[in-house]
């Protein structure tokens, strides 16, 4: 097979599809690889490595999309990838689509046969293509949130993990997923005070036996939320349905019972955001304030960290790119459940029941 990574261009997105490393498998495997020029510089990758690997570097995105059979990518297609796309090509990137209905009837019309890394879903439940992202983004958003905590960047100006004779400030982590975890991991090692909520009484019981006495945990229900948010100082939004929209935790009664410079920062953003004041932002105009809340809501968190995000993500997805190359896309779809979920969209069909529900457009099976 042919198969071809190109440049992000989604703004402040340094990540790539492919490493020279992972070229090098796929080369190994009889395939061939065209990388765009200059694909890999964000991450620290020079076209020199990329050929070195064994793939043809090539001047435009356009000669890679001409060309290339499967499409490997990072985000979504935006404007300069979307006219490029061929009918019956294969896209494998992450999509969330069930927030974006115009990419969705676009990537339909266009006839793409879209995998999206984040419904990749194992036996267990487990997204492994989605989790190591996850990770990345729990851990930067108690980063953020302390910085945006600053008074310089409109927060309460409150150090997180205080200072002996001084209060610490307050987490509050909304979903006990990848992305929780991993913020309560960093907030509570930097000394704040930390509360997670979230619905399954298991999940609870894990971060008790994981954090002890570190960490508070509550169910999340109305009561407690509305409760927990006058204290907080960083508010984060972790919650997650694979491959539907967000639920709407939050609305915007419950900002206002916040103090003035507080700082929410939703995760879930990619998936329309947990809650009602909530829209995407990016790394050149990161925040905004609704409610006297600094909002964080950049669609591509882990963006920021290109070398450490690149190599984790793909490492993820090595595995299933190399299973579609090697047996084709639907063999390997039939073949493989975990797959099977990654399958949004083929040859103008809505295929995954999730983002058909979220868009409220008609689900047609795969198999």
């Amino acid at each position: 097979m042919i198969v071809g990574t190109v440049k992000e261009i989604k703004t402040h997105e340094y990540r790539v599809g492919l490493t020279p490393a992972n070229v090098k498998v796929y080369t190994s495997r009889g395939h061939r690889v065209l990388v765009q020029q200059g694909a890999g510089m964000g991450s620290g990758y020079t076209d020199a490595e990329y050929k070195a690997a064994g793939a043809s570097v090539v001047a435009n995105a356009a000669s890679v999309y001409g060309e290339a059979e499967m499409i490997i990518k990072v985000k979504e297609p935006v404007v300069g990838d979307l006219e490029l796309l061929r009918k019956d090509q294969i896209l494998m990137t992450y999509l969330h689509l069930a927030a974006d209905l115009d990419l969705t009837e676009t990537l339909l019309e266009r006839g793409v046969k879209a995998v999206a890394y984040e419904t990749i879903e194992t036996a267990d439940h487990r997204l492994p293509c989605l989790t190591p992202m996850s990770e990345i983004a729990g851990r930067l958003a108690v980063q953020e949130g302390a910085k945006y905590l600053e008074k310089a960047f409109g927060g309460r100006g409150l150090l997180l993990g205080g200072v002996p004779g001084v209060s610490r400030g307050h987490v509050v982590i909304l979903g006990g997923g990848v992305v929780g975890l991993n913020a309560a991991k960093i907030a509570s090692g930097i000394g704040a005070s930390v509360t997670v909520l979230d619905i399954d009484a298991s999940r609870l019981a894990y971060f008790d036996d994981v954090f002890g006495s570190r960490i508070n945990t509550l169910y999340s229900n109305e009561a407690n939320l509305e409760e927990v948010l006058k204290g907080a100082d960083v508010l984060i939004g972790a919650v997650l349905i694979p491959g539907e929209s967000a639920p709407k935790i939050l609305r915007r009664e419950h900002l206002k019972s916040m103090r003035p410079g507080s700082v929410f920062v939703d995760v879930a953003i990619d998936q329309g955001g947990c809650s009602e004041t909530s829209h995407p932002t990016s790394q050149d105009d990161p925040t905004y304030v609704e409610e006297g809340v600094v909002h964080y809501c950049v669609t591509n968190m882990p963006g920021s960290v290109p070398f450490t995000s690149t190599v984790a993500l793909t490492s993820a997805t090595l595995k299933y790119g190399l299973t579609i190359a090697d047996e084709g896309l639907e063999s390997s779809v039939r073949r493989s459940p975990e797959l099977a979920k990654g399958l949004n969209l083929y040859r103008g069909d809505t295929v995954h029941q999730g983002v058909a529900k979220s868009l409220g457009l008609y689900y047609k099976p795969f198999l």
